[in-house]
């Protein structure tokens, strides 16, 4: 198959490197991850070629980390809850900290991401929900090979994922993208550092979990 054809969530397991691509053009790699790179490319109006040629010009080997797909289902869960689920604990609570202060100080300037504290005091709460299910219910499954029978917690963990994703975009449009503005002070500028960081943390675990995990319980 083409690279073109291939899916989002295909290249951005197999194509060291791609995820960042992704991430430059805002292509859903994670919540989005069934649909092809043309299809992909051609929502955001991107030529379908350009984008191939992107990934293609990408240097080989430039893996950042290991390749899951070798894993067992054991390392990558354990993976998950080691690198994403206990990561996700500490950056949530200190991001609504900084976004209180930052709405404290700040809110009356039109740059302000006004209500941010509140999304994040959401997210965090909607999410420790969602580890919580993966946790308790879902991942023992998983560890005992009964993917068969978790169809449905996976239907409900895939959906939850969807609206961690429309969070997220949330959180873009009230931060300029996850921009500081000029003169943002250093409480500012360290919210956002963070911001993105866990943007990107959890757009890869999600992407884990709906196009590697999840897939093989199929």
């Amino acid at each position: 198959m083409s690279l073109i054809e291939q899916t989002v969530g295909r290249t951005a397991l197999t194509l060291p490197g791609a995820t960042r691509v992704f991430r430059d053009h805002n292509i859903d790699f994670c919540c989005g991850g069934r649909i092809s790179l043309r299809e992909a490319a051609e929502r955001i109006g991107l030529a379908p070629e350009a984008l191939v040629a992107e990934l293609e010009a990408l240097p080989a080997g430039a893996s950042e980390e290991r390749d899951w797909r070798e894993a067992s289902n054991d390392e990558l869960i354990d993976h998950i809850l080691t690198r994403y689920h206990d990561v996700h604990r500490q950056q949530l609570p200190e991001l609504v900290r900084m976004a209180r202060r930052v709405e404290q100080v700040h809110g009356e300037r039109d740059t302000c991401p006004n209500g941010l504290a509140d999304l994040l005091t959401t997210i965090h709460q909607e999410m420790e929900s969602h580890m919580q299910k993966e946790e308790q219910i879902l991942f023992p499954m998983l560890r005992r090979g009964m993917g068969a029978q978790a169809q449905g917690p996976i239907a409900v963990m895939r959906h939850e994922h969807d609206d961690h994703g429309e969070n997220l975009e949330q959180v873009l449009a009230l931060t300029d993208n996850i921009t500081p503005p000029k003169g943002a002070c250093t409480t500012w500028r360290a919210l956002y550092t963070g911001l993105r960081e866990f943007r990107d943390d959890l757009m890869q675990h999600i992407h884990l979990e709906n196009n590697l995990l999840f897939e093989r319980a199929g």
